[in-house]
C-alpha cells in the first residue's frame, strides 16, 4: 500500500489529462486549445507536483485524432499551449505521451501498459515501484496496475465510485487536493 510520507523526490508522478488537469466535454473531445479549461487550482497543483517529483509525466488516450475528428497538429498544439500555461504557473511537465488508436488491444491504449513502459525506455531511472498515476476513470487505476505502479483516483467525473475499491490506493476531489495531502505530510 502506497503512503505519501513515501513519495519524495525519486518517484515519477504519471497524469491523466482529460477528466484529471482540464474538464473533460461529456462523450465528446478538446479539439482546440480555446476549449481546453483546466480545473481550478490545477496549474499550481502541478507547481506542487514539480517540486515533490522526479517526473511529472502525462500519459493520455486521444483517439479522436485515431478516428479522424481531429488532426495530431490540433492534439500537439492543445499541449504545447498547456504546457506553456503550466510552465507560466511555475509548474512542468517532463514529457507527454498519447494514443491515438481506437483499437482497444493496441499496446499504448489505457487499460494497457504501454504509455508507462515507452516512459520508462525514455528515462530509465523511472522506479516503478516509486511511480503512480491519477486518474478519473477505472481504466486509468487498471492502466497503473497493469504496469505495477500505484494509483490515485480523482472524482472529478465519477463521484459515485465506491470506495474503498481493490485498484485504487488513495483517493481526492482532484488534483488541487493531492497536491495540499503532498505538501501536509
Amino acid at each position: 500500500m502506497m503512503r505519501l510520507e513515501d513519495i519524495d523526490k525519486s518517484w515519477t508522478l504519471f497524469l491523466d489529462r482529460d477528466g484529471v488537469i482540464n474538464q473533460e466535454k461529456y462523450q465528446d473531445y478538446v479539439y482546440k486549445y480555446h476549449e481546453f479549461i483546466f480545473y481550478e487550482g490545477v496549474p499550481e497543483a502541478i507547481k506542487v507536483f514539480s517540486d515533490c517529483f522526479r517526473y511529472v509525466i502525462i500519459t493520455t488516450n486521444q483517439r479522436g485524432v485515431g478516428r479522424g475528428l481531429m488532426t495530431e497538429a490540433d492534439l500537439l498544439d492543445i499541449h504545447v499551449n498547456m504546457v506553456s500555461d503550466l510552465e507560466k504557473a511555475g509548474g512542468r511537465i517532463d514529457k507527454i505521451y498519447y494514443c491515438i488508436a481506437d483499437d482497444k488491444a493496441h499496446p499504448c491504449r489505457k487499460p494497457n501498459p504501454g504509455m508507462i513502459f515507452e516512459a520508462q525506455k525514455d528515462f530509465p531511472d523511472i522506479d516503478l515501484r516509486k511511480s503512480l498515476i491519477v486518474g478519473n476513470n477505472m481504466s486509468d487505476m487498471e492502466f497503473g496496475r497493469n504496469a505495477g505502479i500505484h494509483t490515485v483516483f480523482v472524482t472529478t467525473t465519477h463521484p459515485e465510485q465506491a470506495l474503498p475499491h481493490p485498484a485504487i490506493d488513495l483517493a481526492f476531489t482532484g488534483l488541487p487536493d493531492f497536491a495540499k495531502a503532498l505538501q501536509m505530510r
